[in-house]
C-alpha cells in the first residue's frame, strides 16, 4: 500500500477521538430522530457540515424554523473559535497542495488537539498523514452520527444527558495538550476568561467574549510563555 505507514500512524493517533466521537456521533443522530427527523439526515450532516457543536445547535434551528440570515450568524459565531486557532496552523498547511481545502473544512478542536500535541514523525510524508488523520476523524462522526440515528429511528431510546459526551471529550484533550505542554499559564489564563465570561456575560456573547479575553491575557503573558518554553 502507497501510504501504508501515515494510514498506520494517523489510526494510531486518531484512536482516542475515535471512542469521543462514536459516542457523541451517535448521541447525536439519536437527538435528531427523536425530534422525528429523517434518519438520513444525520449522514448528510456529518457529511457537508462536519461541525459537532454547530450540528447539536441546528437541531434547535430547525425546531424554531430560523431564517438564513440567522442561521449564519449563529453559525459564525459557534464557529468562531476555529478562525483563532486556524491561524496557527498556516504554516504546517502550506506544502499540502489540493488537500489544503479538505484539511481546512475537517479541522475542528479535537483534529488541532491531535495535531499541536503529538510529535510529527520526521519519516511521514506530512500532508498525506494529515489528510489520513482528518478523514479518520470525519469518518468515526459519520458512522456514529448515522448509527445513532438508524437505531433511534426504530429504538425508543431516553436522550437525556448525552450532550454531555462533547464536554467530556473536550476535558480528556485539554488534559493532554496540558501533559505536552507543562505549562499552567495557557490553562489558567483559559479557566480565567471562561470564569468572568460566565459571570459578567449572557450567555449567548460567552463563548466569543472569553476567547477575545484569552487572546488579550495571552498576549501580555507572552514574554513569559516564550521564556517557558
Amino acid at each position: 500500500m502507497k501510504y501504508k505507514r501515515e494510514i498506520k500512524a494517523a489510526f494510531k493517533v486518531s484512536i482516542p477521538v475515535m471512542m469521543g466521537y462514536g459516542v457523541l456521533g451517535f448521541a447525536f443522530g439519536l437527538l435528531l430522530v427523536s425530534f422525528n427527523y429523517p434518519w438520513y439526515l444525520a449522514p448528510i450532516m456529518s457529511l457537508f457540515i462536519y461541525a459537532g457543536a454547530l450540528q447539536f445547535v441546528a437541531i434547535n434551528f430547525f425546531n424554531l424554523k430560523a431564517g438564513l440570515i440567522d442561521i449564519a450568524i449563529a453559525s459564525w459565531f459557534v464557529n468562531l473559535r476555529q478562525s483563532f486557532y486556524g491561524l496557527s496552523l498556516i504554516k504546517r498547511f502550506k506544502k499540502t497542495g489540493k488537500l489544503k481545502a479538505y484539511l481546512i473544512f475537517g479541522l475542528t478542536d479535537e483534529t488541532y488537539a491531535l495535531l499541536t500535541t503529538i510529535k510529527d514523525d520526521e519519516q511521514l510524508k506530512k500532508r498525506w498523514y494529515y489528510f489520513f488523520l482528518t478523514a479518520f476523524n470525519q469518518s468515526y462522526w459519520f458512522l456514529g452520527s448515522t448509527l445513532g440515528a438508524i437505531i433511534g429511528s426504530n429504538i425508543e431510546f431516553n436522550t437525556a444527558g448525552l450532550e454531555f459526551s462533547l464536554t467530556a471529550l473536550f476535558v480528556v484533550l485539554c488534559i493532554e495538550q496540558y501533559k505536552n505542554l507543562k505549562n499552567p499559564i495557557p490553562f489558567l489564563v483559559g479557566a480565567v476568561a471562561s470564569i468572568t465570561a460566565l459571570i459578567f456575560v449572557p450567555s449567548d456573547k460567552m463563548l466569543v467574549v472569553s476567547i477575545f479575553l484569552s487572546l488579550l491575557l495571552l498576549f501580555f503573558f507572552r514574554k513569559r510563555l516564550d521564556v517557558n518554553e
